[in-house]
């Protein structure tokens, strides 16, 4: 399947599976706010991301043909349907929630996707073997910059253990890099930004560096 900029605009059917998967009413959002309300150090913004956003991660994260897209952090689960929408096989899409009312969520609104609920630092535990000799890409919406150098280490050290030389995606509402790239000797390019999510965003690459 080629990635979804080759054609201008999502087929009939893309758009049908991600209005039957998306949670009814508000109650994503509701759910969201309040997990923000407990947690925000989780959460990292107030609002789900945007349509804007989605879109740019989708293009950054479409995955070679035979691999699978894992996303850590999924929350209500837009970035996922958005994936799905483009024409994503919900079998090659796995998700990691460490809510478990979001976590009963996606499971309800994404059938045929891979949810697991836990924390993404024991990623090599959590995820199936089977699952990590498939992983193309990594997505990652778990608030890092938040977090002590020494626990940005650990969720970074768990991605390279199930997609090795992969790197990951990483969005963030910071003006720079949310990761200091070099400490983890990591190099990092920002592939995109988008002025239209609230508040901007941007999606960073961050990949092994070679000696």
């Amino acid at each position: 399947m080629t990635p979804p900029d080759a054609s201008s605009s999502l087929t009939v059917d893309a758009k049908r599976g991600e209005a039957e998967a998306r949670p009814k009413g508000s109650r994503g959002v509701a759910l969201f706010f309040r997990r923000w309300m407990a947690n925000p150090l989780r959460m990292g913004s107030v609002i789900p991301s945007s349509p804007a956003l989605c879109k740019r991660l989708v293009r950054q994260a479409w995955p070679k043909d035979g691999e699978m897209v894992l996303e850590l952090g999924s929350g209500t689960g837009v970035i996922a349907r958005a994936l799905l929408a483009a024409g994503l096989a919900p079998e090659r899409l796995v998700v990691v929630e460490i809510e478990p009312d979001m976590a009963e969520m996606l499971r309800e609104t994404m059938p045929g996707v891979t949810v697991i609920e836990g924390d993404a630092r024991e990623l090599p535990r959590l995820l199936p073997q089977r699952l990590q000799d498939r992983i193309g890409t990594v997505i990652c919406g778990i608030p890092l910059v938040l977090l002590p150098v020494t626990e940005q280490r650990r969720f970074i050290d768990a991605m390279q253990a199930v997609a090795p030389g992969r790197g990951f995606l990483h969005y963030s509402y910071c003006a720079t890099s949310p990761l200091p790239w070099k400490k983890h000797d990591l190099a990092a390019k920002r592939e995109e930004w988008t002025p239209l999510n609230f508040p901007p965003a941007s999606v960073w690459r961050y990949t092994p560096r070679v000696a």
